[in-house]
């Protein structure tokens, strides 16, 4: 039986997560990027492991991996955007907190915690993890109870000085109402549409159609969070960062913290 979009989403990023889970701990080879940035050969063998699902599956599609880049027919209808590893310099300084994301393009999306073995799960209306066999699923439940939100730290900064992580930080209602966390994967965004966070904020630019970002966003989308730009606009070519929120209230809340200083130009 062919398997759906979401179970090739599933299948595809479990087989990078099991790449990623089996060779932790190992010393790790290096392929410098630059200002930083580096992937590892674990990168690699998951992104390999991924490519080889999709391509078995969906052989007509193109894929679009961090580490190799755009691949299939230059004409393809259909794209799956592909990050590996999420979290790389997590991973090689001995740090679990990791994500493999897998998305088609506009459609289901898979995003995988290698360790904790859940897989949460996106199929453009319902949201969901799955912690074992695939029939033992439960729904994602997006709540604002932790007050716990994410913000990335990491360069670049491409809106400052209109806005600042680390203003949000500091600004008074900020510790009133929340608690700060930063776990550097995008692994926290599947923690927003699992109510394990309440939020999660992030500069950049379009983070659309990002390796990184576009399966959280579309989990998070899928399980009813409020999901924007940094100055409240839709995500796209548009607007630059995210602010992905379990409610309303929270982004409204945040919101306000951020003052609007997001657009730059």
């Amino acid at each position: 039986m062919k398997l759906t979009d979401t179970e090739v989403a599933a299948a595809a990023a479990l087989a990078g997560a099991e790449v990623v889970r089996v060779r932790y701990g190992r010393l790790h080879s290096r392929i410098e990027k630059g200002a930083g940035d580096f992937a590892t050969d674990a990168d690699l063998a998951a992104e390999e492991a991924i490519l080889d699902v999709i391509r078995t599956a969906r052989p007509g599609d193109a894929v679009h991996g961090e580490e190799g880049g755009r691949q299939g027919a230059a004409d393809a209808e259909r794209e799956w955007l592909v990050d590996p590893l999420c979290g790389t310099l997590n991973y090689a300084t001995g740090s679990q907190l990791v994500a493999v994301n897998v998305v088609l393009r506009n459609g289901p999306a898979a995003v995988a915690d290698p360790f904790s073995g859940e897989v949460f799960l996106a199929d453009g209306k319902t949201a969901r993890v799955r912690s074992g066999m695939p029939g033992e699923e439960r729904p994602l439940a997006p709540t604002a109870d932790t007050r716990l939100v994410d913000v990335n730290l990491d360069p670049p900064f491409p809106s400052a000085p209109g806005f600042r992580a680390v203003d949000l930080l500091a600004h008074p209602g900020f510790g009133e109402n929340f608690r700060p966390r930063v776990v550097s994967t995008t692994l926290a965004l599947a923690w927003v549409a699992a109510g394990r966070r309440a939020a999660y904020v992030t500069d950049g630019g379009d983070l659309s159609g990002s390796v990184h970002f576009a399966a959280g966003i579309a989990l998070c989308r899928a399980a009813g969070c409020v999901v924007t730009g940094i100055d409240g606009g839709p995500v796209g070519p548009g607007d630059r960062g995210l602010v992905a929120a379990a409610d309303a209230g929270t982004h409204e809340l945040l919101m306000s913290m951020i003052g609007g200083r997001g657009r730059t130009g």
